[in-house]
Order: structure tokens, then sequence, then C-alpha cells
């Protein structure tokens, strides 16, 4: 497709997930590089306060913003320590919408909810900023104008070399198992809070008795924050739908020192 038979005026949306923090202009680089494509485009901030190369976080956030977006949303993430390596560079099609990014684990979480409808390699230059492109970002040169291609209706097919979605890289987390009345699992995201997000449903909770086994520690399982004391620990269901552990009014990681990927253990009590 050539590039003067783009969509005009199609206002679909276009999210973007980063570490790039606010501090310097990468950020608005990459929504320089998508309006000078289509100025009609929506761009929303997903995240740009990722920790510096934590794939952890970038996965979780994507996961948990993906279903809030209305179809044919195309998701931009680039938090990439291997850029300009041999890694792929990617664009991932769904139901609901579009990922765009590495191929490094960022959309395992999606994956593990979604299934794809198809993937393609970014090997078409065409839908490149320049063909000659920087080793450091792929963000500016790549993603960014890939995905203001795709959300301004070029197929995704044009994109580049079809490749299986079941050889897309997958992050390597702790799954959540259940054995008897015991459910293991690990901390898969802390928020601006400290609170630790850990990867187990809250609907194996549901309707039950249960306490939080961590690092030593014994957390009862609650429903709301003011069910413990000011300071005191409490394992919950959050907004996520994930068992949580937060500290009434204070900070769960920094307090419990519990971190990314520690695992722990819910008992179902009755």
């Amino acid at each position: 497709m050539d590039k003067s038979q783009i969509l005009d005026g199609k206002a679909s949306v276009v999210t973007l997930l980063s570490d790039f923090g606010d501090r310097d202009v990468y950020v608005a680089v990459m929504k320089g590089v998508i309006a000078q494509i289509n100025p009609q485009l929506r761009v929303i901030d997903l995240n740009h306060q990722i920790p510096p190369q934590n794939l952890t976080a970038a996965r979780f956030c994507l996961m948990d913003a993906y279903p809030y977006f209305p179809k044919g949303t195309v998701h931009i993430a680039v938090v990439d320590p291997g850029v300009g390596s041999k890694r792929r560079a990617i664009a991932v099609e769904f139901p609901q919408g579009f990922l765009v990014g590495p191929d490094n684990g960022i959309f395992s979480g999606i994956l593990s909810q979604q299934q794809a409808i198809a993937a393609v390699e970014l090997t078409n230059r065409n839908y490149w900023r320049s063909t000659e492109i920087s080793h450091t970002f792929h963000g500016r040169d790549i993603f960014a104008p890939v995905g203001a291609n795709l959300a301004s209706g070029v197929p995704i097919q044009e994109l580049g070399r079809e490749i299986d979605p079941a050889s897309l890289v997958q992050l390597e987390i702790t799954e959540c198992q259940q054995v008897g009345n015991v459910i293991t699992g690990c901390i898969q995201y802390i928020d601006h809070f400290g609170n630790l997000v850990s990867n187990i449903p809250g609907s194996y909770v549901q309707g039950k008795t249960w306490r939080v086994q961590v690092r030593g520690l014994t957390i009862p399982g609650c429903e709301t924050y003011s069910d413990v004391k000011v300071g005191e620990a409490i394992a919950l269901v959050g907004s996520h739908g994930w068992v949580e552990i937060a500290i009434n009014s204070g900070n769960a990681q920094s307090q419990l020192q519990i971190n990314w990927q520690d695992s722990l253990e819910v008992i179902l009590l009755s």
C-alpha cells in the first residue's frame, strides 16, 4: 500500500508505554513522528515511568490497561534492553487491537490471556521513519511510525514478514499453582504506592477466609485497607483483580522488603 493511501481523518487511538520518563524529549519525539504521519490520531500515554529495562513491570502495565481501550487501538510499547541487537521488532494483531514493539516478552501478559490473530516481523522499511535508523532509538525510527501507519489503516500484513505467534518471546515468571489449600505465586508488579501485586487471581480467594505467607510473614486476607490499623500489613484483592499485599497508609515494598518476582503463598482457611 502506498503511503498516500493512508486514510485521511481516521481518528484511531494509539497508546504509548515506555521507560523513558518525563525528563527527556524521547516521548515527545515519538509523538512528533506519529503526528507527521497522521495528526488525526489520538495518542494516549499509558505509562512512561516504568523502571528502566524492567520488562516485568512493562508486561503487567500493558496487560492491565489493554482491556479498557476501544477495538482497533494500537499499543506501542518500548521497554527495550536489547535495542540494536538481533531481537525482532514485531506487530501482533488481536481481536481487540494491535501491539507494536520489541519481541522481548513485553507482550507475554496479553498473550497469556488473549489468542493472537496474526504476528509479523517489521521488515518492510517503507513504514519506518527512515531506512537509516538509530541503533539506540527504535521507538522513534521503527515502532512509532509503524504504529501510526497501522492505526491509519495499513494492513498488518503490509508491515513485514509473517511469523508464528507461538514463537514470540515469553517472560519467565513463576506460574500461579494450587495444591490443596495452598496457592503459590509471585510478585508481578509493584505500584507507585508500594503495593505488591501478585499473579494470583482474586477469584481464588473470593468468598473464602485466607491469609498470605511471604518471607516468614503471615498477613491476613481482608477486603479493604481499613480492615487493619494504620501501618499494618494487609492482603486483599486490588482493583487489578489480583491478590496484593499493602500497608494501610504505608509502603509495603520498603516496609516489608519484598521485591519483584519474590514468591508467596495464599493459604485457604475455609
